[in-house]
């Protein structure tokens, strides 16, 4: 079998792990390739995730690394069984762009999802009105592509109405909430959509008003997604061109910080709750 010439973000991040594990050993790509019976080049191909990896070989190579993490190897095997046309979002595979599918399925594997928004509301407590402003928004967009688009935003929101929910924190800059895209009818819906969502058990929203008065750098959207283990959480950078994925420690630990800071810049959620009423009352 070739190799995959667009591997997902996943499966990137199950070959990684693996080269994290062999680093921490202090074993090359040739003695691992020896160990295996194969070549440098395979193990440099699932390192990059540009080919599976089974399930024996992964409990191999652990041993052989001297790896006793068994519910990290536990979720690096579950990566391993995963197989193309699985999961719903494949159903869109060559009809948009992989950072859409990469996306939805960080969120579907999460347990917990903490992001911060400037401009826009959250992919997941969006409108289908709005979301479909938000893509018309970009010219060069056929009407086909629009409708895709918007189509698998909404069916990424079914993590939330699952009998097990990841929990999601939504922290959302005042200007965000101002924002009148699709007119003042969307934008009210909109906000009327946050509030109700926002009364779910699983889901807090927290908003940084214009009254704050520390400097908080949030220009760009961030995700950080909680894995199954500590070493599957993920971070996600999003940007008109498409979304940056980080996974190293000091990364990690860095948006962590991030991310605790905005308790000092942002409402409570209830007071949250009120500002979004008396935006929405304006409109």
């Amino acid at each position: 079998m070739p190799p995959r010439e667009k591997p997902t973000v996943r499966q990137t991040r199950l070959g990684a792990e693996l080269r994290k594990l062999r680093e921490r050993a202090g074993r090359t790509a040739r003695e691992a390739a020896e160990m295996l019976g194969t070549d440098q080049g395979k193990i440099s191909h699932i390192e990059s995730g540009r080919i599976g990896v089974s399930e024996e070989r992964i409990l191999r190579l652990a041993t052989f690394y001297e790896c006793a993490d068994q519910a990290l190897l536990d979720a690096l095997c579950a990566i391993a069984r995963e197989r193309r046309g699985q999961y719903w979002w494949d159903e869109y595979r060559n009809i948009l762009a992989p950072r859409f599918l990469d996306i939805a399925e960080l969120e579907h594997h999460s347990l917990s999802l903490r992001t911060v928004q400037t401009v826009s509301m959250p992919g997941l407590l969006q409108t289908r009105e709005y979301a479909l402003a938000l893509f018309r928004g970009s010219p060069e967009l056929p009407e086909d592509e629009v409708e895709a688009r918007t189509e698998h935003r909404m069916r990424r929101q079914a993590i939330l109405e699952r009998e097990d929910p990841p929990r999601l924190e939504a922290v959302i800059h005042e200007a965000a909430l101002r924002m009148r895209f699709g007119g003042r009818r969307v934008a009210r819906g909109q906000l009327d959509h946050l509030m109700r969502m926002a009364q779910l058990a699983h889901v807090t929203v927290r908003v940084v008003p214009f009254t704050n008065e520390e400097f908080f750098e949030m220009t760009q959207p961030v995700v950080y997604a909680t894995g199954v283990v500590p070493q599957l959480d993920t971070v996600q950078i999003d940007g008109p061109l498409g979304g940056r994925y980080l996974d190293a420690d000091a990364q990690l630990a860095g948006y962590r910080a991030f991310l605790g800071r905005t308790d000092d810049v942002s409402l409570g959620p209830e007071e949250s709750r009120q500002l979004i009423h008396h935006i929405a009352r304006e409109l």
